[in-house]
């Protein structure tokens, strides 16, 4: 039923993006060249339209979703919500990162107080391994006060991980432990931890066991 539905949802997004481009996308693009800071408008009817068309995303009726998205960024095209939802439907129907990525962008331009696109932004840079633009990206998100810190320093931590930075990541780690009153995420973080010293004495256990050669001169 669920690819069914994707094959769907697919069809439907080649007769809207035939040329590449999608209206909302027109819409994403537009409000990050007007370089526009004021927050978002909501009205009523903004406000009903993106409560169905979030109940379709839990529905998995995701062509009915893009539908409302796209009539709210028509009605308002400064609607951050309607552009991170439509940022997500890009980025985990399609994995279609560029529209994701424009969409994320729009939603940030349009309130740089609005939490969720920041998440969705930074997965991506993770999965395409864009390391020093995260870095960048996390150095904003410190500034950004709706954010939770905690999960800024994660992720710091993660990039440093990948890298195999183990006793940087670990730093990382303890900062975000030291800045969440959630247990669950505590447990997380040491677990964080714990995995890095692992990786770390591996690390030394390799370069301690690593074979040492001694060539002779040739007379």
């Amino acid at each position: 039923m669920y690819l069914l539905m994707q094959r769907a949802f697919c069809c439907i997004h080649s007769a809207i993006c035939m040329d590449s481009r999608c209206k909302c996308c027109t819409f994403a693009d537009r409000h990050l060249q007007s370089n526009a800071e004021a927050p978002y408008n909501m009205n009523t009817r903004t406000e009903e339209l993106y409560l169905e068309a979030e109940a379709d995303i839990r529905n998995s009726n995701f062509h009915e979703a893009f539908r409302k998205y796209e009539e709210i960024l028509y009605e308002e095209p400064d609607y951050a919500p309607a552009h991170n939802s439509l940022g997500w439907i890009y980025k985990t129907q399609f994995e279609n990162f560029q529209k994701a990525e424009v969409h994320f962008k729009a939603a940030i331009a349009s309130d740089p107080l609005y939490p969720h696109p920041y998440f969705h932004m930074a997965s991506i840079l993770v999965e395409l391994e864009r390391f020093e633009e995260l870095r960048e990206f996390l150095d904003r998100c410190l500034g950004i006060r709706t954010l939770d810190k905690s999960w800024v320093y994660f992720r710091y931590g993660m990039v440093a991980e990948l890298r195999g930075q183990f006793e940087e990541a670990t730093n990382w780690y303890q900062k975000a432990l030291m800045q969440t009153m959630n247990n669950d995420k505590v447990r997380e973080y040491q677990a964080d931890m714990d995995r890095c010293q692992t990786k770390l004495n591996l690390t030394h256990q390799q370069r301690r066991n690593k074979p040492w050669f001694s060539f002779k001169r040739k007379g």
